[in-house]
C-alpha cells in the first residue's frame, strides 16, 4: 500500500491476488505529483494478462510532467492507443488465436475536475454526501444484457458469462475508450477497482468502508477476507 498527498486529495492504493489465485495480473498506476491513477486488470483467462496490464502501466507512468490538462488527456489516448496495437502484434505473433489484453479505468484529477477513461469492467466510483455512485459503465456482455432488460444487476452477478467483456486493450479491433469528467467537491471519495473487488464486496459493502474513510488496504483486506476468485486492486482519493 503506497498513501500520498496530491494538492487538494489524499490518494491511498492497494492490489493483492485475492484468496484464490497465487498470480496477480493487475497493475496500478499512483501518480499524485501527475494527478494520475489507474487500474489494469490482465485478462489472465486469455494468456499473458500481466505483461498488459504492465504495459498500460508503464505507458500512463511515463507521462511527462508540465502537460496541460488537456495535453496529459490526450498522452494517456494516445500511449493506451499505442500499447493496444503493440498487445495485438505480439499476440498475432503467437498465433490467430491468441488474444492479450487488459482492462483499464484511469482518472486524472486537476483543479477541482475530474475525467475518467476506461475500456472494459474495471469501475471508477464515486461517494458523495453519503451515496455512492457508479461513475463507469462496464464494456461487458452482462451489462449489455441488463441494459436491454433481460437480465438483473443481481442475476448478472452470478451470470456463467459475468467474465466476458466486450472492450479492452489488446483486444480485437479498434480501441474506444469512454470518457466521463465532472468536478470534485471537498469530503468526495473516488474510487477505482478491479472486477475483483466489487464481485466481493457489494456497493452497499463499499459504500459504508468509504463512509468510514478505510484505506485501500482494508478494502483490499475486507475482500480478501470475503473469499475475492480474483485479483483485487483499488485506488481510494479522498478530496479534502
Amino acid at each position: 500500500m503506497t498513501l500520498s498527498t496530491a494538492p487538494g486529495l489524499v490518494a491511498d492504493a492497494a492490489t493483492h491476488p485475492g484468496a484464490v489465485r497465487s498470480r496477480n495480473e493487475d497493475s496500478l498506476v499512483h501518480r499524485p505529483d501527475l494527478g494520475l491513477w489507474a487500474v489494469a486488470d490482465g485478462a489472465g483467462g486469455h494468456g499473458a494478462g500481466d505483461v498488459a496490464s504492465r504495459a498500460v502501466a508503464a505507458a500512463l507512468e511515463a507521462i511527462p510532467p508540465g502537460l496541460s490538462a488537456a495535453e496529459m488527456l490526450a498522452q494517456a489516448r494516445l500511449r493506451l492507443a499505442d500499447v493496444h496495437a503493440e498487445l495485438q502484434a505480439q499476440a498475432a505473433a503467437l498465433g490467430a488465436s491468441r488474444i492479450i489484453a487488459t482492462t483499464v479505468v484511469l482518472l486524472m484529477v486537476r483543479h477541482g475536475h475530474f475525467a475518467c477513461l476506461w475500456a472494459g469492467d474495471s469501475r471508477a466510483y464515486l461517494l458523495r454526501e453519503g451515496i455512492l455512485q457508479r461513475v463507469t459503465r462496464d464494456h461487458s456482455l452482462v451489462q449489455e444484457m441488463v441494459d436491454r432488460g433481460t437480465l438483473t444487476e443481481a442475476e448478472a452477478e452470478s451470470h456463467p458469462q459475468a467474465n466476458v467483456i466486450l472492450r479492452a486493450v489488446g483486444a480485437a479491433g479498434e480501441l474506444v475508450l469512454d470518457k466521463v469528467s465532472g468536478r470534485i467537491e471537498p469530503g468526495d471519495r473516488l474510487l477505482l477497482c478491479s472486477d475483483g473487488l466489487f464481485k466481493a464486496l457489494s456497493e452497499e459493502e463499499l459504500a459504508a468502508m468509504l463512509l468510514e474513510d478505510a484505506g485501500a488496504g482494508a478494502v483490499i483486506d475486507a475482500a480478501v477476507a470475503h473469499g475475492a476468485r480474483d485479483n483485487v486492486s483499488a485506488v481510494l482519493l479522498r478530496a479534502t
